[in-house]
């Protein structure tokens, strides 16, 4: 199984960006997937987490309202639009996936069966 993320970078405050993550080697309509994020000295938090159809998602507060994950099973990928970014948003965003039977969405990193590598977002106040 593999995850591949993409798209971080070095962004302005207020500005915006799209991560990508690309899946292989696992039936993806199968699978819950998840974004969550680790800032330097920090712990791996929640950030965003889709359920397998697509049919609902949850958020962290912090980023409630900024953010939409959103997944594209025909393309086995996954998304997170990141809008009006803050300088605390910056941190190394992880996607990551497990196998589910149900439309429940897990929240808890220990829950998840496969990691990507993480992608750099940087936001400069």
């Amino acid at each position: 199984v593999q995850l591949q993320a993409s798209g971080g970078g070095l962004v302005q405050a207020g500005g915006s960006l799209r991560l990508s993550c690309a899946a292989g080697g696992l039936t993806f309509s199968r699978y819950a997937m998840g974004w969550f994020r680790q800032a330097p000295g920090k712990e791996r938090e929640f950030v965003a987490a889709i359920s397998r159809s697509d049919s609902s998602s949850k958020y962290a507060d912090s980023v409630k309202g900024r953010f939409t994950i959103s997944r594209d099973n025909a393309k086995n990928r996954m998304y997170l639009q990141m809008n009006s970014l803050r300088a605390e948003d910056t941190a190394l965003y992880y996607c990551a996936a497990y196998p589910a039977i149900t439309s429940s969405i897990r929240v808890t990193s220990a829950e998840y069966t496969y990691w990507g590598q993480g992608t750099l977002v940087t936001v400069s106040s």
